[in-house]
């Protein structure tokens, strides 16, 4: 059982995540300071330094948080389509659709993590590509899986593909969100179920 200190600790966490993460959206990393992100959370100043040493180290740390939770999201919905007896390809499918959901919920994050993919010569460059990485491999898995199985091609690029299908997701969503809000999610997510099952040719 946890601590009631550590859950209010969590819940300090979470809610410095959750401004951070949208000042710094709206106005850029160097632009926000960490008084702002005090003041978005309603905290103190020192509550801010409590629980990270510095801006740079929350950031880091939402990184992992924020990609974490879209890697948890992405194996639960993987494990649940194989545990209905789905196919490979369904469970990609399922995939799609956690991956919009995510988005759905957390957009400023997603937008704030897109953004810092081509940014260089950040403090937290290695962290990104490590959390970027863990969620690439959840695709990866269940692309190799679908390949031992024979559901698909030996000739695929496990992971060129498995990083396109994440960047399929990730642009088309912000797109959704940013330019057809009217779309529902499940207009977007059967757009990209046909564009997975190679359906769009017309064949």
């Amino acid at each position: 059982m946890e601590s009631s200190g550590t859950t209010r600790r969590q819940a300090t966490r979470q809610r410095l995540y959750e401004a951070a993460v949208t000042l710094i959206a709206e106005k850029g990393f160097s632009a926000t300071t960490v008084d702002e992100i005090a003041e978005r959370a309603g905290v103190a100043k020192g509550t801010v330094y409590y629980n990270f040493k510095s801006k740079t180290e929350l950031f880091e740390e939402l990184l992992r948080h924020g990609v974490g939770l879209l890697t948890v999201s992405l194996r639960a919905a993987a494990e649940e389509s194989e545990e209905r007896g789905g196919t490979r390809v369904e469970a990609l499918d399922a995939m799609i659709r956690a991956g919009l959901a995510f988005i759905d919920r957390y957009p400023a994050f997603t937008q704030l993590y897109v953004a810092e993919l081509w940014r260089t010569n950040r403090a937290w460059q290695s962290t990104l590509l490590v959390v970027r990485q863990e969620a690439v491999a959840v695709v990866e898995d269940v692309l190799r899986d679908a390949v031992r199985t024979g559901e698909l091609s030996e000739e695929i690029d496990i992971p060129l593909t498995a990083a396109a299908l994440v960047g399929m997701v990730l642009v088309a969503a912000l797109d959704w969100q940013a330019f057809q809000p009217e779309r529902s999610i499940d207009e977007v997510h059967s757009a990209l179920s046909l564009l997975l099952h190679g359906r769009v040719s017309g064949h």
